[in-house]
């Protein structure tokens, strides 16, 4: 009687365990809830990019940001990586022009006696970046307003295989530029530093004096000179020409972006530049 009693027994826990797994079969089939294994897969792809988008969308920079951030660590070989550091890029220089105080930025309150030299001398920026993140139009500053300013140490690497020109603070890259270096890899390598800056440089070419705006300045709108005499970054009349090598020994930008490179960098500067 025991005997037949541990063999039903059996029976019924053989059966209910078959039932179980067919239940699990089942649910898995029709996409439904799983057990809970312990392990958290995270955010899919296509989860990330629509939160991307819509955080984009509401004007949330800094956690857009984060998103496309992880987009490109989690999922670096994928097709669209390229677009995601587009995206990251423009948001990261939005974030850069924006009043939006974020990591490496400061609410400064301005005193008597200020201006925005002294206040980017102070803090080792530009009086270009200043406006552009609070919206300045001219140099007349108020006691006792707040105002954006930039903390950030930026430095500078510049590819000549690739042509590009990165820029970074720390380890980040905020964007990457499409540059133009020397013709037969002369532009000299090593680490420099942006000793002088030129709004519409002339350009003095073997005893010839070029001024600015003349279709013969190959200087374009901005130089941003390296403590190697003769050698910096500018502008160029010569866009099309960007992404090869055809300068001197220079690095050109379009002008645009030579530009918005200017507003952004202080002299001292570092510029690494590599083969």
């Amino acid at each position: 009687m025991i005997l037949l009693n541990n063999k039903k027994f059996l029976i019924i826990i053989f059966a209910a365990f078959v039932f179980l797994i067919a239940l699990i079969i089942i649910n898995i089939k029709k996409g439904g809830p799983s057990l809970n294994t312990g392990i958290d897969n995270g955010p899919t792809l296509s989860g990330l990019i629509s939160q991307a988008k819509e955080l984009e969308a509401q004007n949330n920079l800094l956690q857009a940001k984060n998103i496309y951030q992880k987009l490109i660590q989690e999922f670096s070989n994928s097709d669209e990586i390229m677009h995601w550091q587009k995206k990251l890029e423009e948001i990261n220089l939005k974030l850069l022009f924006s009043p939006a105080i974020i990591p490496q930025s400061t609410s400064y309150e301005i005193k008597q006696g200020d201006s925005l030299s002294k206040i980017a001398a102070k803090f080792n920026t530009t009086v270009e970046l200043i406006k552009k993140s609070n919206n300045i139009k001219d140099d007349i500053i108020m006691p006792g307003k707040k105002i954006k300013v930039s903390t950030a140490t930026f430095n500078l690497i510049i590819d000549k295989s690739q042509n590009t020109l990165m820029l970074k603070t720390g380890e980040e890259i905020i964007k990457t530029y499409i540059v133009s270096t020397g013709k037969d890899n002369s532009t000299p390598t090593g680490t420099f530093i942006i000793i002088n800056k030129l709004l519409n440089p002339t350009w003095f070419k073997s005893g010839a004096v070029i001024a600015s705006g003349s279709p013969d300045n190959i200087l374009g709108t901005r130089w941003m000179g390296f403590d190697l005499a003769g050698y910096g970054i500018h502008g160029t009349t010569e866009p099309e020409k960007l992404g090869q090598q055809v300068t001197a020994g220079c690095v050109r930008m379009s002008n645009s972006e030579v530009e918005e490179l200017y507003s952004i960098l202080p002299k001292g500067t570092e510029v690494l530049v590599v083969d």
